[in-house]
C-alpha cells in the first residue's frame, strides 16, 4: 500500500511540474520583440520625426494582437547608426536602449536623437543588434528587426549577406525600410537584405508630414489620458523621477502633433504599458513585489505611516480608477478607429515609417499564430 501511495505522489508531482513548465513556456510565447535601427546621419531629420510622432501608434497596433487568448508583452530596443559623432572604432553606431518594456524610456531616447553626417554601415548595425540583445530562444516568439536608412546597404566591412543570414538562423526577421525611391532601394540591396532574412522590403518618403485626421473622440481621449497619470504610485529611489518622465513624455508627444498625444493616451490604456519598476499599483497588480518588503521611506508621502490594510485599500482604489479610465479610453478608441478608417478611404495613402512597420508586423505576427482584434 505504501509503495502505491509513493508512486501516486511521484506521478502527481511529475504531472504538476509538467503543467507548470508547459504553462511557463506558453506564457513566454506571448511576446513580441522588436529592434528599431535608425539612420541618424545628416539627411535623416524627417525619419527621426516620424519615429518620434508614431511610436505610440505602432504600440497601439500591437496592442490589438492576441496569442493564446492573451495580449503579448512588448519589448522594444533602439539603435542609431551612421552618426559621425560616434567613433569610427565603434562603427558609427550605438545601442541606445536594449530590449525593454519601458516604453517611456524608448520615447525619451527617441526625443534626444539628433542627426549628424556619417557612414552608414547596415551590416554592422544588424550584427550588433543580432548579437547584442537578449532575444528569446523560442521560435514561437515574434522577433523582428526594422532598419531604416537611405544609403547603399552594402557599405562597411561587415557583409550584410552574412549578418542577415545569421539573424534569421536565430529566428530574427530583418525588415528593411529604404528612405527614398523604391527602385533605388532595390538597386542598393535593401530588398536583398530583407529577402535573405525572411523579411519585407518597403520604401517610404521619410520627409512626408503625417496628416492628422481629427476624430470626435480625440479631446476626451486626451483628457482621460491625463487623468490616468494620477493613478500611478511612484515608489522606490527613482520612482518620482520616472513619474515626472511619464508626464514629460505626454508633453513631448503633444509637441509633435495632436495625433501623437491621442495615440500616447491610448497606449497608456493598453496592456503593453506596464511600469512595475516604479509604479506600486502595477507592481502589486502583477505580483512582482511584496508590499511588506517596501520601506516606509520608499513610499510616496501620502502613504507613509499607513498600516498594511490602509496601503492595500489605497492601492486598490488607484487600480480600480485606472481600470475604469482605461476601459473608457479603449471604448472611445474603438469608435475612433472606425471613424478614421472611413476617413482614410477618402484620402490617398503615402507610405510612412509607421505604416511600413505596422503592415509588416501584422503580416509576420499572423505567421506566429497571433490574431488581431
Amino acid at each position: 500500500m505504501e509503495k502505491h501511495v509513493k508512486r501516486f505522489l511521484l506521478l502527481f508531482i511529475m504531472m504538476v511540474m509538467l503543467f507548470f513548465s508547459t504553462f511557463s513556456f506558453a506564457a513566454k510565447e506571448e511576446l513580441i520583440q522588436m529592434a528599431i535601427l535608425l539612420d541618424t546621419s545628416g539627411s535623416m531629420e524627417g525619419l527621426i520625426d516620424q519615429a518620434k510622432s508614431q511610436l505610440w501608434k505602432i504600440v497601439n497596433e500591437l496592442a490589438l494582437a492576441k496569442k493564446n487568448g492573451k495580449s503579448p508583452k512588448l519589448e522594444v530596443a533602439l539603435y542609431e547608426y551612421g552618426k559621425q559623432s560616434i567613433p569610427a572604432s565603434e562603427g558609427y553606431l550605438r545601442m541606445i536602449e536594449p530590449l525593454s518594456t519601458d516604453l517611456d524610456k524608448i520615447s525619451e531616447e527617441l526625443f534626444k536623437l539628433t542627426t549628424y553626417g556619417g557612414n552608414e554601415y547596415c551590416g554592422m548595425v544588424i550584427k550588433a543588434a543580432t548579437n547584442g540583445l537578449r532575444w528569446s530562444r523560442s521560435n514561437k516568439v515574434l522577433k523582428v528587426v526594422f532598419i531604416a536608412g537611405n544609403e547603399p546597404f552594402t557599405q562597411g566591412q561587415v557583409d550584410y549577406k552574412k549578418t542577415c543570414k545569421d539573424a534569421i538562423s536565430k529566428g530574427i526577421i530583418v525588415n528593411t525600410i529604404f528612405c527614398g525611391n523604391h527602385l533605388e532601394g532595390i538597386r542598393t540591396k535593401w530588398k536583398d537584405g530583407a529577402d535573405l532574412a525572411d523579411g519585407k522590403y518597403t520604401s517610404i518618403d521619410h520627409n512626408q508630414k503625417i496628416a492628422y485626421i481629427k476624430a470626435p473622440q480625440d479631446e476626451e481621449i486626451v483628457k482621460l489620458g491625463n487623468e490616468l497619470n494620477n493613478t500611478y504610485i511612484a515608489y522606490g529611489r527613482k520612482g518620482e523621477k520616472k513619474k515626472v518622465r511619464q508626464s514629460r513624455q505626454d508633453g513631448l508627444a503633444a509637441s509633435m502633433s495632436k495625433e501623437s498625444i491621442v495615440q500616447r493616451s491610448v497606449a497608456k490604456a493598453s496592456k503593453q504599458y506596464v511600469n512595475t519598476g516604479w509604479d506600486l499599483a502595477d507592481a502589486v497588480e502583477n505580483e512582482s513585489i511584496n508590499l511588506d518588503e517596501i520601506k516606509d521611506n520608499d513610499l510616496p508621502k501620502e502613504m507613509r505611516g499607513m498600516n498594511k490594510k490602509e496601503k492595500e485599500e489605497y492601492i486598490k482604489m488607484k487600480v480600480e480608477k485606472r481600470k475604469d479610465l482605461q476601459k473608457r479610453i479603449n471604448k472611445l478608441n474603438k469608435e475612433r478607429r472606425q471613424y478614421i478608417a472611413e476617413e482614410m478611404k477618402k484620402r490617398s495613402k503615402k507610405n510612412t515609417l509607421d505604416l511600413a512597420i505596422i503592415k509588416t508586423v501584422r503580416e509576420q505576427a499572423l505567421n506566429k499564430n497571433y490574431k488581431f482584434e
